[in-house]
């Protein structure tokens, strides 16, 4: 196993203003290197094999903290089934005003909350009817010689 060499505080500054601006120049200056080599030289930081690293496993981060996992899926699904969840609606106040306000799940988000946890646990499955009453049998001649 290879270790990714430690990154000094300034390429991990210019590494982290990379990500956040997609500038190498401007990034490399915000990060404290000189105008001159921020100019000419700064395309070399992301040819740096441990800046480039850091800057993967960083993006790499970010999108996943971006993405619900399936437990955080299902907390949710479960806080909003017993009423836990709150939610912004906009509730009139008469003569065509309306006010934010948190309100709990209703009736309908419970069910569609219950019926997709219980989708997933597979705890039913759809009834099919499978009656054919049309049903034709053709059983050929039989010689008895």
């Amino acid at each position: 196993m290879s270790k990714t060499k430690k990154l000094s505080l300034k390429q991990q500054k210019f590494a982290d203003e990379y990500i956040i601006t997609g500038n190498i120049e401007q990034s490399a200056l915000k990060a404290g290197y000189s105008k001159s080599y921020a100019r000419a030289q700064s395309h070399k930081l992301l040819a740096n094999v441990g800046i480039k690293s850091y800057i993967d496993n960083r993006l790499a981060e970010i999108e996943s903290e971006k993405i619900a996992d399936q437990k955080e899926i299902l907390e949710f699904l479960t806080n909003v089934l017993r009423g836990e969840a709150e939610g912004t609606e906009l509730v009139g106040m008469g003569k065509g005003a309306q006010s934010p306000e948190q309100l709990p799940p209703t009736v309908a988000d419970k069910t569609k909350a219950a019926e997709l946890l219980g989708k997933r646990y597979a705890m039913w499955t759809e009834k099919v009817d499978q009656t054919n009453t049309n049903i034709e049998i053709n059983v050929g001649e039989w010689d008895d010689d």
